[in-house]
């Protein structure tokens, strides 16, 4: 029941989704529940490393901006 690999969040997300219906369904299997069970671990392990990595570059993006910021008022003061 596991695939590849998702490359993208919103592939992930959209297999979690479907992991989650099949498991609500009441339909899996012992086994393949339990084959449900580690792929969605392994999505949402992937998921929060994607959700990381946007948060540091989010940051990243205001320390320049800030930088920026701290740069021109400098400039202006002079």
């Amino acid at each position: 029941m596991s695939q590849e690999p998702t490359q993208n969040y919103e592939g992930a997300t959209a297999r979690l989704e479907a992991i989650i219906e099949r498991l609500d369904s009441g339909e899996a299997g012992l086994r393949e529940t339990l084959d449900l069970c580690r792929e969605g671990r392994g999505l949402v392990e992937f998921c929060a490393g994607e959700l990381d990595a946007v948060g540091k570059g989010l940051e990243e993006l205001r320390l320049d901006e800030l930088v920026t910021r701290l740069e021109r008022g400098a400039a202006d003061a002079a």
